[in-house]
């Protein structure tokens, strides 16, 4: 009985052993996968807030880019028709200069302030017999014809030093550049 007593003895401190070993292996377990849990819940934050960051980033990003391209887009429809204006109003210009007779009186519009010699230089020969008939009573005013105009006229006086022009290039560009702060305001 002693012999079964003692083997009880050593069974209950084997159990008790392997019970405190067991808690101590379970308690072990326990920190580490804590450990483990806290080390993938950071690094799921981390990683969250990365690509939170990397989203906003990118956002910002396609903001601006879009905002580039309306501003871009603003611009070439502005530049197409200011072309356009400019390109309708040379053509419209050519053409009112084309008429010798309201060409003549734009002419003697120029002229009518001069005091001394000048001389009209006409872009056709429509043109210059038209202001020689109208110029004919103004004796220091002489009427030649200049083929190197595309259309209207110019005016020289000083001695040729001081030159206007009024072809149609030069009138198309004078109004174009007066609308063109108009254009620009009707785009923005």
């Amino acid at each position: 009985m002693a012999e079964d007593l003692q083997s009880l003895l050593e069974k209950i401190n084997r159990d008790g052993v392997e019970k405190a070993q067991a808690d101590g292996i379970l308690a072990d377990a326990k920190a580490k996968a804590a450990a483990i849990v806290k080390e993938a819940e950071d690094t799921a934050a981390k990683a969250k807030a990365a690509s939170e960051k990397a989203a906003a980033d990118y956002a910002e990003r396609a903001k601006e880019t879009i905002r580039q391209a309306a501003r871009d887009t603003v611009l070439a429809v502005e530049a197409a028709v200011t072309k356009t204006l400019e390109n309708l109003l040379a053509k419209d210009v050519k053409a009112a200069l084309s008429d010798s007779s309201a060409a003549a009186r734009l002419a003697m519009k120029a002229i009518e302030g001069l005091a001394g010699a000048a001389e009209v230089a006409a872009a056709n020969k429509e043109l210059a017999s038209a202001l020689k008939a109208q110029l004919a009573a103004k004796g220091d005013i002489k009427v030649v014809l200049d083929e190197t105009l595309d259309s209207g006229f110019t005016v020289r006086t000083d001695g040729g030093r001081v030159e206007h022009s009024f072809t149609g290039a030069t009138v198309a560009e004078e109004l174009a550049k007066a609308l063109r702060s108009d254009l620009a305001a009707l785009m923005k």
